[in-house]
């Protein structure tokens, strides 16, 4: 794997991309008590600045965790294509109406009351720093590539890894 740190628009066009492929993350609260507290969330949009949406409900535990310590990592993977994004970065949460119509799906009706569910809230998520690896191809190339290294002893290209300096 080759070490590609980006920044700036190149950095933020990696983390959108990668997070919207990946689509779920775990999402890592109270960062400061062990075991972590840790749930699979949807990403709902990420936004060009790299601000990243969710919606989650007023009373749950992620809610109570983010109100007393902003500090936030997300987890994204996705083992098939060999590709993963950890980001840091500090949440928000919000009852925004307008924000709320935008995110919200019929398929949210599995979690919540429809939009005017009293408690839809939308988390705010905005990174400070991130590192991604990407294959860069599909499982079977991935694997192709690395039985071909074992074989020949050669090194091959399996794709990325770096910061993203957003």
């Amino acid at each position: 794997m080759s070490t590609k740190n980006l920044s700036s628009t190149e950095a933020l066009k990696k983390l959108k991309e990668l997070a919207t492929s990946i689509d779920f993350a775990f999402m890592a609260t109270d960062l400061s008590n062990q075991p972590i507290d840790a749930i699979p969330m949807s990403t709902k949009r990420v936004d060009d600045d790299g601000t990243i949406w969710f919606l989650s409900n007023a009373n749950s535990d992620h809610n109570a965790n983010i109100q007393k310590d902003a500090i936030v990592q997300l987890f994204y993977s996705k083992p098939g294509d060999f590709e993963f994004l950890s980001v840091y970065g500090e949440a928000g949460i919000t009852r925004d109406r307008a924000i709320l119509d935008e995110l919200y799906g019929k398929s949210d009706d599995a979690w919540f009351e429809g939009k005017d569910d009293p408690n839809l809230t939308a988390i705010r998520f905005r990174p400070t720093s991130a590192q991604y690896w990407d294959s860069k191809s599909n499982k079977l190339v991935s694997l192709l590539k690395i039985a071909y290294g074992a074989v020949t002893g050669e090194k091959t290209d399996l794709g990325e890894t770096g910061s993203l300096n957003v």
